[in-house]
């Protein structure tokens, strides 16, 4: 079965510029590695990308999170280093789910990324409600939230809605 894993947010600010934290830094080569075993076995690998304008701080949820960070063209809003491997879409998301699920072709889908508590919950309960005959999966080792606490709490959510989180 062809698998698709699915990269969400490996940029450059959520690991270590306007909204990075340690946990983010920790999982780099983990996550590295996890490509390279998809890659290697011939499977799917996408990437998102969360991407802002100037005027985030005028949006709604610039309101609710004041800090501006993956302006489209910024450094911050560069996927990390040694993360994207060539080739690989990616998606430029506005939010924190992709809305466009639907439109893709799975057989299974393995989630890694940050923020586990916004993005990565988001898009694996958006694929999940999109395909529901799929098998939606999250790689506990390799995702990060916002806090050791929200990202324990995301994945306990993920869990009662049927997302299978490897630890």
């Amino acid at each position: 079965m062809k698998r698709t894993l699915l990269v969400v947010d490996m940029q450059n600010d959520f690991i270590s510029m306007a909204l990075g934290t340690p946990e983010a830094v920790e999982i780099l080569p983990k996550v590295k590695a996890k490509i390279e075993e998809y890659l290697q076995n011939g499977d799917q690998v996408l990437f998102t990308r969360d991407t802002h304008s100037e005027d985030y701080l005028n949006t709604l949820e610039g309101k609710h999170l004041p800090v501006p960070h993956c302006i489209k063209g910024t450094k911050g809003w560069e996927i990390a280093d040694g993360i994207y491997a060539s080739g690989c879409k990616i998606i430029d998301k506005p939010n924190f789910g992709w809305q466009h699920w639907d439109e893709e072709e799975f057989e299974a889908v393995e989630l890694v990324g940050l923020c586990t508590d916004i993005c990565v919950i988001s898009n694996a309960l958006l694929i999940k409600a999109a395909h529901p005959t799929i098998e939606v999966s999250v790689d506990a080792t390799c995702c990060a939230g916002v806090t050791p606490e929200t990202h324990a709490a995301a994945l306990a959510t993920m869990k009662m809605c049927q997302i299978n989180v490897i630890e």
